[in-house]
């Protein structure tokens, strides 16, 4: 028996720490384009930065793009995940614990310490990592680098090039590929390049695709103020803001599900599955972390439709104070406790200790909003074929939600769960083909219906 548990020990140690010539190089790249970046922020460099910032910048993209591309390449068709349970990184080993310090100690220094990253003023100018970003942002905006301007570049250049690595690991299934192009398309123009152009025009900064109550500053009186001194653009985008979530949202979600936002266009759920893709498999899919997503999820909803209620009340009858709720004080809690600290430093600092998509299981309104349409109004659904699911589990291992996809399979039930972004990885994990991402049909209603009085629903 001892024998056997070496033996097992031996080939995962040599299946995880053998690294080919490339992937040393390429790491040696990555590694180098982070090391000018940390010199620049920390060594009170404020001279040259675009001798700096693109050489770190090309060497990152090359260092990940070519790491990736010989990771998968000249392997079979196929989704590749060995040894994910032996890797420190992917295990919540020490590596693991050290990476989410080092991020959710960055979110809080971007959140409330940004003179730490280098954020100067008019009289004094940047320095550090935001010096750095300088000379992009002149290029794009016509000013210095902020704080969030940094922020969003370094979003944007990761959703990229791990979009690029996601699409070569995935690159025999055409759902995975071209899902992936189309985050990496918002994430780059709309997202990112769109609004830093309208900022050049000195027109408000505005991000299309981020739709209340995700975006829940949207009825505050000083984004409302903004929009309206900025013209016919402003009243558009307002006009664009209430069409969104009271009419297409809906629409779409009646179609597509919710994957066609949180799998699609979303800039949390891009980097969810680019940067988060090795860390799917830590999602905790006990019954309890069900119950708490579900109380936590929908208590957030509830919370940003009380606190823009009661913004909406002071704008309009001139009255911070409805009963007892102060609608400053509201929204400001809000924005502490879940704008900045749930959705940043948790959402993405615990990557590589709860998974992928903490954000957007346990705290995004969006989700729970769109999560409600799509368990109760819409056609989209996992459909299962259980008499070929041999319980291999690997599309519960992989699903980032948390959902025990196995459990649906094994009964033949398709699978409407209010949680369920629609990525399908679980589809692409599944080596017998048994779970299918359709619309529903009348054979598919009647079949779920049929499953349903056999053997109940699972909410």
């Amino acid at each position: 028996m001892s024998t056997n548990y070496k033996s097992i020990s031996v080939a995962s140690h040599h299946q995880t720490e053998n690294l080919s010539t490339v992937q040393k190089i390429s790491l040696a790249m990555l590694s180098l384009g982070g090391l000018m970046q940390v010199i620049y922020w920390f060594g009170g460099l404020t001279e040259a930065p675009s001798l700096w910032l693109w050489p770190s910048l090309l060497l990152g993209a090359v260092g990940t793009a070519w790491y990736g591309y010989d990771q998968y390449n000249n392997k079979i068709p196929g989704v590749k995940n060995n040894g994910v349970w032996f890797k420190s990184l992917t295990s919540r080993g020490s590596v693991a614990w050290m990476l989410g310090i080092i991020l959710t100690a960055f979110y809080i220094i971007l959140y409330w310490f940004p003179q730490y990253l280098g954020l100067g003023s008019k009289e004094t100018g940047n320095t550090g990592l935001i010096r750095l970003f300088d000379p992009l942002s002149q290029m794009i905006t016509g000013h210095d680098a902020s704080q969030w301007f940094v922020y969003g570049a370094l979003y944007t250049f990761i959703i990229f090039f791990l979009g690029l690595k996601f699409i070569w690991k995935y690159r025999y299934n055409k759902y995975q590929v071209f899902r992936t192009i189309s985050i990496m398309f918002f994430q780059t123009i709309i997202a990112f390049l769109l609004p830093s152009v309208l900022e050049s025009f000195s027109l408000p900064f505005n991000d299309f695709k981020n739709i209340w109550p995700l975006n829940y500053y949207f009825f505050f009186d000083w984004h409302i103020d903004e929009l309206l001194a900025s013209g016919n653009f402003g009243i558009f985008v307002l006009f664009w803001g209430i069409l969104s979530f009271l009419v297409l949202t809906p629409i779409l979600t009646y179609f597509y599900g919710k994957r066609w936002y949180c799998s699609w266009v979303c800039g949390c759920g891009g980097l969810a599955e680019t940067a988060g893709d090795p860390f799917r498999q830590l999602s905790d899919k006990s019954l309890k972390a069900w119950k708490i997503e579900r109380w936590m999820i929908h208590s957030i909803l509830v919370f940003v439709f009380l606190m823009t209620a009661l913004v909406l009340y002071t704008r309009f009858t001139g009255q911070e104070y409805f009963l007892f709720l102060n609608s400053g004080a509201v929204s400001n809690l809000y924005g502490f406790l879940i704008g900045s600290a749930f959705s940043g430093v948790i959402g993405v600092g615990f990557y590589p200790l709860m998974g992928s998509r903490v954000w957007c299981r346990f705290g995004c309104p969006m989700a729970a909003y769109l999560g409600l349409l799509q368990k109760t109004k819409s056609k989209f659904r996992i459909t299962t074929n259980g008499g070929q699911c041999i319980s291999c589990g690997n599309c519960s291992t992989y699903c980032e939600m948390g959902i025990d996809v196995k459990s649906y399979a094994q009964r033949g039930q398709d699978i409407v769960r209010s949680s369920c972004v629609g990525c399908g990885i679980c589809s692409a994990v599944c080596p017998r083909g048994v779970l299918r991402l359709e619309n529903a049909g009348n054979d598919i209603d009647k079949r779920a219906k049929e499953t349903r009085a056999m053997f109940g629903d699972f909410e």
